[in-house]
């Protein structure tokens, strides 16, 4: 509609026959009441909702992991990490696949499969027939001399969803890493690592250009 557009899938198991449109709508918005409904006379209609509709489905995505030790507060600090402690690649594995880069054939989320110059291995799953590549902090290329490493925040500081892992409680607010694009953080704190049994506390934290930094939920897995 104007106001927006809902993608769903209606199974039609159980129905005794084909449902009409503005119950089909209905199964969509529950807002859909009261509806007018004109068929359109064009051949080419059906093909160009689809192509039109196809704009606003994407099945790749692409998210930053970033490691932050204790009492690391700025940017330079969690950019710099390289080390992957055991607790923080049980947490990996817990993504997705660790892949090798080169030659690559799934979604790449912009990382280089051929040549290399974005590090040699990375994070990849498929989540509900969705691909997901994760930019890893310490994956990616560290340059020496570099107190920014742009190579990793090229990549980092462009994904809209970026996931903060942390082994202790340590303090993190969206205002420690200047980006643009960057929007949602989701804090993880480790419990019980390398145990039969691990957890994870986890914060939901986002940037808003009017309200700034906004800690939202907190919860167990």
């Amino acid at each position: 509609s104007k106001v927006k557009t809902v993608h769903e899938r209606i199974p039609l198991a159980g129905l005794s026959k084909l449902p009409s449109v503005p119950q089909i709508a209905k199964a969509f918005c529950d807002d859909a009441v009261g509806l007018k409904f004109n068929p359109v006379l064009y051949p080419k209609a059906s093909q160009m909702i689809v192509s039109y509709d196809e704009h606003d489905v994407n099945n790749t995505f692409k998210f930053g992991v970033i490691y932050q030790k204790a009492r690391q507060t700025l940017e330079e600090e969690l950019f710099g990490n390289n080390e992957e402690s055991p607790a923080f690649k049980e947490f990996l594995d817990l993504l997705g696949d660790t892949i090798t880069l080169q030659d690559f054939k799934g979604f790449r989320g912009g990382l280089d499969v051929t040549h290399g110059q974005t590090g040699v291995e990375s994070v990849y799953t498929i989540f509900r027939d969705r691909e997901i590549m994760f930019h890893v902090s310490t994956k990616l290329p560290f340059t020496e001399g570099d107190a920014q490493q742009l190579q990793r925040k090229r990549h980092i500081g462009n994904d809209i969803v970026a996931i903060i892992f942390q082994e202790e409680n340590t303090p993190f607010v969206p205002d420690m890493i200047a980006s643009n694009f960057l929007h949602a953080y989701i804090v993880v704190q480790a419990e019980n690592p390398g145990t039969e049994t691990p957890s994870y506390k986890v914060r939901r934290t986002a940037r808003w250009r009017n309200w700034g930094a906004q800690a939202l939920h907190t919860f167990w897995i």
